[in-house]
């Protein structure tokens, strides 16, 4: 499974004015993602606002990825919750004929402990399809410890990768270093993706990424490269703009972002609003200096 290496980009959905999807920006993104050297794409992860899409509005966002890229990239799809049985069952029913994987974020709200979590994926793990564990304690509530990860990893080989968001960078070390043959890491987090890359991770899976696809995709092969301080130039040339578009939540950030580059347009659903005036005139000053 190492097709998903590099940089994985989590696609935001883009909105028209009366918050419809707007699939013709939805083509340009992908398009200039494609183009600009983005390894992979992840559809429906939580940068897409797939909570707040309709059944009916998710299966054809899907479709239309599918169609555009068509076959350019590989494609990860996000299938995540917190009820166990549902997550599999959505699993199983879904037609992943077009996908190398699916992401699955562990359970939010219902803060399982580390036994919890381990059964929760060893019920999706039985589904036989690949697996990507998604840790991302800051939205779940409840962190995947190294421990858990590790035992999962060594137990079950349909689990190969996981998304680490660990506030801790020190625990994407311990999985690391002792993570099995054939198990990947992969950066939840922009900011962490340079040293955990060299540390051995497979690259990320990069909000940020899907603004700057050509920069950061370069970055993170000049760190496979071992050319450390080549890479560390890009890194620091996009650290305030990554900052900048987590400041207020994602993906009112990215949007921003996009909206100012005038590949999507500036519209997120609620309960999430846009970036404010202050945070939007800080992210163009940034992106001028860039």
């Amino acid at each position: 499974m190492s097709i998903l290496k590099g940089v994985g980009v989590a696609l935001l959905t883009p909105f028209n004015e009366d918050l419809s999807v707007d699939f013709e920006s939805l083509t340009k993104l992908v398009d200039f993602n494609i183009e600009n050297g983005t390894n992979y794409l992840v559809v429906l992860g939580t940068t897409a606002e797939a909570a707040t899409l309709s059944a009916e509005e998710k299966k054809q966002v899907v479709e239309h990825i599918i169609k555009v890229t068509d076959k350019r990239v590989p494609l990860v799809l996000g299938i995540g919750g917190n009820n166990t049985l549902e997550v599999k069952k959505q699993i199983e029913e879904t037609d992943l004929s077009a996908f190398e994987a699916v992401l699955s974020v562990s359970p939010y709200y219902n803060k399982p402990n580390q036994e919890g979590l381990y059964q929760h994926y060893k019920m999706l793990a039985s589904t036989g399809k690949n697996i990507i564990i998604y840790n991302v304690p800051s939205r779940t509530g409840q962190n995947v410890e190294a421990e858990t990860t590790l035992r999962l990893a060594k137990e079950f080989q349909n689990l190969f990768m996981i998304k680490e968001a660990a506030p801790n960078i020190l625990q994407y070390f311990d999985i690391l270093r002792k993570k099995p043959e054939g198990f990947n890491l992969v950066s939840g987090d922009d900011e962490f993706t340079l040293p955990v890359t060299l540390a051995g991770g497979n690259g990320v899976i990069s909000v940020i990424g899907q603004a700057y696809p050509k920069e950061f995709s370069t970055m993170v092969q000049l760190a496979f490269d071992r050319k450390v301080d080549e890479a560390y130039e890009i890194h620091n040339k996009l650290v305030e703009i990554t900052r900048l578009i987590f400041a207020e939540g994602n993906p009112c950030g990215i949007k921003a972002v996009l909206a100012e580059k005038g590949i999507v347009k500036n519209y997120v659903r609620l309960p999430l609003v846009t970036a404010s005036e202050g945070l939007y005139a800080k992210i163009k000053a940034e992106m001028a200096n860039i």
